[in-house]
């Protein structure tokens, strides 16, 4: 099993010292990966379902995965994700395929749809077209970073005659792990993905997540090439060596953990890391 560590940029870890402390701390401790979180606004006041209040820290995800590149040197750096309708493709294919280059093919790329209208409205992207926007924009990246002479038609991006130097040094592109608990959501890990992330998830859930997948997969076409679907899952609560074993048997891939209280200070997140390799020595499989 490999495990990850969620959440390195945002609430009292949203420094660089704090930043440091703790990729540090988490490739010390042989941890596979580890995740930023993304929310570019804030509703405010706070409403449902906005997770955080609008004093909440979030640092921008890709100017924390370039500081996570240059301060880590094994760790893979993954988006946790990136709300992908909310982008501009092609600008955010150069960003990433930069990313994958200082970090020497350390990147995976998850991406969701997002869930709060508000954000949406503040950066005028329609909230109704934000499932189609993602499904497409994973394509529109996939042809910047595949294609010799790029090339994309697409009903919200259509480029051509253009290069987007330098491509990612992973082939073909850095893993895209597609994010989300709803049916279109799994038909888009099936159709776009090289795997899945779902994000609070019970054993229970998980075990009917995957289950929904395997649906979408004898529904849907997955492009052969994409290879076997990865499962990423970030556990409700706190695990032990049993509840890892109990996740793999389901066929999870990853687990992203996430420490209790998040929004405390940087001591306890550290200790929380500490103890988790400590208590998962035996699965703890860094890559």
């Amino acid at each position: 099993m490999k495990i990850g560590y969620f959440g390195f940029n945002m609430g009292a870890l949203a420094t660089p010292s704090s930043i440091k402390s703790i990729l540090t701390k988490v490739e010390e401790c042989g941890f596979e990966s580890a995740w930023t979180g993304e929310h570019i606004v804030a509703i405010d006041p706070q409403e449902p379902p906005s997770p955080i209040p609008p004093e909440y820290p979030f640092l921008d995800t890709i100017a924390s995965l370039s500081f996570a590149a240059a301060t880590t040197s094994r760790l893979k750096l993954g988006s946790g994700i990136i709300l992908l309708a909310q982008r501009n493709p092609v600008i955010l294919a150069k960003e990433l395929a930069g990313i994958d280059v200082l970090s020497a093919g350390r990147l995976i790329v998850g991406v969701g749809v997002g869930y709060v209208k508000g954000e949406f409205d503040a950066l005028g992207v329609p909230f109704i077209e934000r499932g189609a926007r993602t499904s497409e924009n994973i394509e529109a990246m996939r042809s910047l970073w595949t294609q010799e002479k790029p090339h994309f038609d697409g009903k919200f991006s259509s480029f051509g005659s253009i290069q987007s130097k330098p491509t990612p040094i992973q082939i073909p592109h850095p893993p895209i792990i597609v994010g989300g608990m709803s049916v279109p959501a799994y038909r888009r890990a099936v159709i776009h993905g090289s795997g899945w992330y779902g994000f609070n998830q019970t054993l229970e859930a998980a075990g009917k997540s995957i289950s929904a997948l395997k649906l979408a997969a004898l529904e849907s076409n997955r492009p052969v090439e994409l290879g076997r679907l990865s499962i990423s899952v970030t556990p409700q609560g706190t695990v032990d060596v049993d509840t890892v074993k109990q996740f793999e048997d389901l066929g999870v891939d990853r687990l992203i953990l996430l420490p209790k209280g998040r929004r405390g200070p940087m001591e306890k997140a550290l200790q929380f890391i500490e103890e988790t390799a400590e208590h998962l020595n035996e699965v703890l499989t860094p890559d």
